[in-house]
């Protein structure tokens, strides 16, 4: 099957991540976990450095409002309503339409519809990969206590630009396309957003295969998303309360 658009960049486990975290106290956030998160495999201080990130962003309330989200990344252009699991994938001559959560859509090629199964399905399946991996690359400090997730604490480190940051680390058991991943998340500590991640493609690598900063933080709505991963820019980003059924209507 031909590749839609770049190939994955370190697919996650429940997607990519390097976590670092906040040490300052900050007030209990309204952030509960979801089913299936490790809070017995996970420490408080780490928690505690999640929940803040979350508060730093807006709050859960403000977060769990957003339905529909578009963004642009690696060259894919991607809509997604995460209340239905609704997505469209746009990916060089490929358009993708289909619900993540069920695993069923539509393909076209150059606008031709693809309809014979054995070349319709595995482009529905690297199309739910694509979008486990670029989703992570967008909303990963949102899912931080997401289902299959341990969370502990690494420390107080530097970014790569000097910024002081609580250091989280981020491991799956048994979610995503590859459980074996591991992240560090950097929180920086007087903002309390995320500024660096580190991917680790196995968790006893003793290097990062990648480390990027997490930048350009900016306010869509009541949410706040980063635009800037060094080399690479999250562009076209649209959030909405409002379902957009337009976005997944054939062509």
């Amino acid at each position: 099957m031909r590749s839609i658009g770049w190939s994955l960049f370190c697919a996650p486990g429940a997607a990519l991540v390097a976590l670092v975290v906040l040490a300052v106290a900050a007030p209990a956030a309204d952030n509960p976990p979801a089913p299936g998160f490790d809070a017995a495999g996970s420490d408080a201080r780490a928690i505690q450095v999640a929940d803040r990130s979350m508060e730093a962003m807006g709050g859960r309330p403000a977060w769990d409002a957003v339905r529909v989200i578009g963004w642009t990344i690696f060259k894919r252009t991607h809509v997604w309503d995460k209340w239905t699991g609704d997505y469209r994938l746009e990916a060089d001559t490929t358009l993708v339409i289909m619900n993540v959560n069920t695993k069923q859509g539509r393909v076209w090629e150059k606008g031709v519809e693809v309809t014979e199964p054995t070349r319709r399905d595995p482009i529905l399946d690297e199309a739910r990969s694509i979008w486990i991996n670029d989703s992570y690359w967008l909303v990963m400090p949102y899912k931080l206590k997401d289902s299959g997730v341990t969370l502990r604490y690494h420390g107080e480190l530097a970014t790569e630009d000097g910024r002081p940051a609580d250091v989280v680390e981020l491991t799956f058991r048994d979610v995503g396309d590859t459980p074996q991943n591991k992240y560090l998340v950097s929180v920086d500590r007087e903002t309390g957003l995320v500024s660096q991640w580190s991917f680790f493609e196995t968790a006893n690598d003793a290097e990062p295969r990648l480390t990027r900063p997490w930048n350009g933080w900016t306010s869509f709505g009541a949410v706040k998303l980063s635009t800037g991963r060094g080399k690479f820019e999250v562009t076209g980003i649209r959030v909405s309360g409002e379902a957009d059924p337009t976005a997944f209507a054939a062509p």
